[in-house]
């Protein structure tokens, strides 16, 4: 867990990210393709059940566990573009990054700063577009480049806190297209968001009351092709398919955000 990490030039410090969930497993796989699960955990059931699912389960009544969706959100927040530019980001820069933040190269903190920075810089899969922003302007601008001025952000939007994960579909799925940005909200001092598009995938915007009353707004995606996927995927052992055959969706982590076009 980073704690109170990226100092700015008034020696302030700005709050670390906490609690993050799934999607940096999500982003980075393991070589099994289990993104941090063990084969052992997942053959014992220790895993979400509902992480990922059928298409054809996004259907009013179908009872989900939205863990991602309801976990708490983090206070890491955008620095301004001048500063993000004026901090090393880079795997190169690890050791002046490790001195910014005084931090041992061998810490926990290190390491999930290393991770982040991997994730960043990690090539493109087959059918992908990715890049980091580490600002608001760049998060935009960039947003912007890729999609055009025509867009819209989405999020997930929870009625008020709970603690509660089971929810139920209501009436109201709509796909909101297939051509979208999905930005993941990832581990660092700062915020840093890791946005990738990838070729054949749909978001979808799914109302849900949660067991408790909770009303929430959820969104989840749909990758059509997953033929250039490691076979190993986590996806494939959960729902027992194999690659290129099925569309496999998920929700996305509370944090998350989705550039659509508003065309």
């Amino acid at each position: 867990m980073l704690t109170s990490m990226a100092k700015n030039k008034d020696s302030k410090l700005v709050a670390s990210q906490r609690n993050y969930g799934y999607s940096n497993e999500k982003i980075v796989e393991d070589s099994q393709g289990n993104y941090g699960y063990s084969n052992d955990a997942i053959g014992k059931g220790l895993i979400n059940k509902d992480v990922y699912f059928l298409e054809s389960a996004l259907h009013p009544g179908k009872k989900m566990n939205l863990k991602d969706v309801v976990q708490k959100p983090t206070k890491a927040a955008f620095l301004p573009r001048p500063m993000a530019e004026s901090i090393p980001f880079s795997i190169q820069e690890l050791p002046q990054i490790y001195k910014y933040y005084s931090l041992e190269p061998k810490s926990a903190e290190a390491n999930l700063l290393k991770e982040t920075i991997e994730n960043c810089e990690r090539p493109a899969i087959q059918g992908e577009a990715k890049y980091c922003a580490t600002s608001l302007e760049t998060f935009i601008d960039l947003g912007v480049s890729k999609m055009g001025k025509n867009i819209q952000l989405l999020s997930n939007e929870l009625e008020k806190e709970t603690e509660n994960q089971e929810f139920s579909i209501s009436q109201g799925v709509k796909m909101m297209g297939e051509s979208e940005i999905v930005c993941h909200k990832m581990k660092y001092a700062y915020a840093v968001f890791l946005c990738h598009s990838i070729d054949e995938t749909a978001v979808y915007r799914v109302p849900v009351v949660g067991a408790d009353g909770t009303r929430a707004i959820a969104l989840a995606v749909c990758h059509k092709d997953t033929s250039a996927w490691n076979p190993k995927h986590l996806a494939f052992q959960v729902l027992k398919v194999k690659p290129g055959t099925i569309p496999i969706c998920h929700f996305l982590a509370r944090e998350t955000l989705v550039w659509i076009s508003s065309n």
